[in-house]
């Protein structure tokens, strides 16, 4: 019987284990795919050139252009406002629900959320399209509601879902005995909430916004319906491209030769940037969790 129980165990851990493999196999493939396509267009065009150039001009026939440097501040800026407005409502949103909302308003609330993160991405640029940037263009006075600003608002809302969920169930795995002896020494619940609950389930916090910054900077078709998709220097009211979003737009017409290959180095320019952020973050967490 402990043999068979054994063979079980070692079958199942050999599964997860190549399955482990398998995910880690992926991502260098992916790795090295797109390290071989995307430098042969940096080392033609060069790297300063192409990656503080500020002109983007892929199709022209007699000089085309490839500085991708509008790309990358435009997904800088989209990330990093969508991350200032969405981090502050999701972790209030998720500490209301945890610990003051009531049960039946938390697993309202929850349903809506689960049903917000289940809605496709087109979806979210179709509405923005039709609502966000017309509105923007009415109270703003400004001839084109697609902006920056647009892309921001609506990775706001596509990212509160990964906050709030992964929030939520951080402050609710905080023990109760945490908060019964803050309590017990004289804190007022809100006290206890802010001082005891949340700085126990900050690594939990934490991860939420590394999941909303990978939403935010890897999200293409909605932000392409809403930012206008224009190769321009970022601005609030200007329409502007992501790094997503110039590769989704140029890929399927761009044809065998420079245009090509620019695209997929744009995308390993992508790649790597997500890496640099997921790592910098993950290391201030576990540093977090050591101190």
């Amino acid at each position: 019987m402990q043999r068979k129980h054994n063979l079980l165990e070692n079958t199942i851990h050999g599964i997860f284990l190549l399955m482990g493999l398998v995910t880690v196999g992926f991502v260098l493939i992916i790795t090295i795919y797109l390290v071989i396509s995307g430098i042969p267009a940096i080392s033609q065009i060069g790297f300063f050139k192409f990656m503080f150039g500020k002109t983007w001009a892929s199709t022209h026939t007699t000089n085309p252009q490839f500085g991708i440097l509008p790309f990358v501040l435009s997904s800088v800026y989209g990330t990093a406002g969508a991350i200032a407005l969405g981090v502050p409502i999701g972790f209030f949103a998720s500490v209301y629900l945890s610990k003051l909302a009531s049960p039946k308003l938390k697993a309202l609330i929850t349903s809506a959320v689960d049903l917000l993160a289940g809605i496709p991405s087109v979806v979210y640029g179709l509405v923005g399209m039709l609502v966000l940037v017309p509105g923007i263009r009415i109270i703003l006075n400004v001839p084109d509601g697609a902006s920056l600003l647009a892309a921001i608002l609506v990775l706001t809302v596509m990212i509160l879902p990964s906050i709030i969920k992964v929030s939520i169930t951080a402050l609710d795995a905080v023990p109760s005995e945490y908060e019964d002896a803050s309590l017990a020494l004289g804190a007022t619940p809100v006290e206890t909430y802010f001082r005891v609950s949340v700085p126990a389930a900050k690594s939990g916090i934490a991860a939420s916004i590394v999941l909303g910054i990978g939403r935010a900077i890897g999200e293409a078709t909605a932000v392409m319906m809403v930012s206008g998709n224009a190769p321009n220097m970022p601005s609030l009211q200007q329409s502007v491209r992501f790094l997503t979003t110039a590769v989704a737009s140029e890929m399927s017409y761009a044809g065998e030769g420079l245009q090509r290959q620019a695209l997929f180095s744009i995308a390993l320019v992508l790649f790597l940037f997500i890496m640099l952020i997921n790592a910098a973050l993950n290391f201030f967490i576990k540093k977090n969790k050591e101190g």
